[in-house]
């Protein structure tokens, strides 16, 4: 599917393509998802080098996620996309040119559809292709903050749950879950930092004032997200030992449970064993209260035994 973002007399028009279409006059973006051969193809008419395809976007060498040739600047970069209770990245391939911006992605992208929403209501002035660019980019700083509160919020709920929970497989579970998309997020960070500094560093002579304000501050922004980042980390670590080691408490209360009821019940089991031997000078066999007597016995062992524990404060 192509779409085009055209931009003229300051209003802006969201246009669906065909193969059989030319780039419209005034074309700010070109978006393509989960292009066709045909599609594809149709690109390849106004580029002057080889379009990046799905194995090409997704590799993670710096040479081939930034670079530059005749079609202007390429990034590749990692875009969160929450999917259900887990974070998934996806990759977007970025070609700035000085007429238009392009996008290839082969998965949809939630920040993708909230910037075109914002451009059909009107809510971002942007004029250029770059600043379109570092729009998008500017809510995917935003959006790696909230995913990162998110966490945060989750990792409250956990620490209560480790000490209140008898059933700690859920919370080994949620703790791994964040665990998985607190590393994506942070990888995300990474990639954006990596690919805003490439921008800064190599085509911020077509960059204006304002638009390398923009970037300082959500380079400024990522470094500060890092440490939380970091500290999640931390904070996980301490939750999965803490919670390893309240099974092991909860495991150890159910082996000493046995072992003191091992032990209470060893005296009446001696007792039995003595009289269940059967030997013929064994006066006690013969004796009318033999039985009772023994009864009485094993029952006063085991009350001994226990009261004993009691007393000491191992029970």
């Amino acid at each position: 599917m192509i779409t085009a973002y055209v931009f003229q007399a300051n209003k802006l028009s969201i246009v669906e393509l065909n193969i059989q279409d030319s780039v419209p006059e005034g074309t700010l973006w070109l978006d393509l998802y989960k292009p066709e051969d045909d599609e594809r193809e149709w690109l390849r008419g106004y580029s002057a080098e080889e379009l990046p395809d799905e194995e090409d976007i997704n590799e993670i060498e710096a040479s081939a996620r930034f670079y530059q040739n005749k079609d202007g600047l390429h990034i590749n970069s990692l875009f969160p996309q929450r999917v259900g209770q887990d974070v998934k990245g996806v990759n977007v391939s970025f070609n700035l040119r000085p007429q238009f911006l392009v996008t290839l992605r082969e998965d949809d992208v939630g920040l993708i559809r909230l910037l075109r929403n914002y451009l059909r209501l009107g809510r971002l002035e942007v004029q250029t292709p770059q600043a379109l660019f570092l729009e998008l980019f500017n809510l995917k700083v935003d959006y790696l903050s909230d995913l990162i509160e998110d966490v945060y919020s989750v990792l409250d709920n956990v620490g209560e749950q480790v000490f209140q929970s008898d059933e700690l497989d859920d919370v080994f579970k949620l703790i791994t879950l964040q665990e998985d998309s607190n590393g994506k997020i942070r990888l995300s960070l990474l990639d954006t930092q990596r690919s805003l500094r490439y921008m800064q560093r190599y085509y911020r002579g077509k960059l204006t004032e304002e638009d390398l304000k923009d970037l300082r501050e959500m380079l400024s922004d990522i470094e500060s997200l890092m440490p939380h980042s970091q500290f999640i980390f931390d904070k996980l670590n301490f939750l999965l030992d803490a919670a390893m080691g309240f099974s092991g408490l909860q495991q150890n209360k159910i082996i000493k449970i046995f072992s003191v009821a091992a032990v209470i019940f060893l005296p009446p089991t001696v007792i039995a064993s003595a009289y269940g031997m059967n030997f013929a000078n064994m006066p006690e066999l013969e004796w009318q209260w033999g039985y009772p007597m023994a009864i009485m016995m094993m029952i006063g062992s085991a009350a001994s035994t226990y009261f004993f524990f009691k007393r000491k404060g191992w029970l």
